[in-house]
């Protein structure tokens, strides 16, 4: 697996990055929205439900789109690609050696 990004891939990246990012967000806030709406819990329970998905969104965010460069980009289009953020088409867009890295980074993942 090679320690960078092909040019085409990395102007690809750079332009659906926005879009799974916007997506997201949408997914999360979505998510709260339910958290939030569930009356069977107090405003109490409520609170700790969407600080926790929170905190733990807040992570997958970081992973997938802090700090972005060249040397990080083909793990963070593999945790894009993991949560889903990109069609089927979007990622076929990207070369076969960008998309065999991103599915390597997959199988590690799956193997811890």
């Amino acid at each position: 697996m090679e320690r960078g990004i092909h040019e085409p891939d990395w102007k690809l990246f750079r332009k659906l990055q926005p879009l799974a990012l916007d997506r997201f967000c949408q997914r999360v806030i979505t998510e709260v929205s339910r958290l939030t709406a569930d009356t069977d819990k107090s405003n109490h329970e409520r609170y700790l439900a969407m600080y926790k998905l929170l905190q733990q969104r807040d992570e997958e965010i970081a992973d997938a789109f802090n700090d972005t460069r060249r040397s990080t980009a083909l793990v963070q289009l593999a945790h894009i690609w993991f949560q889903e953020l990109l069609t089927e088409e979007e990622f076929a867009r990207f070369s076969p050696e960008t998309r065999a890295s991103v599915e390597a980074f997959l199988e590690m993942w799956r193997a811890y």
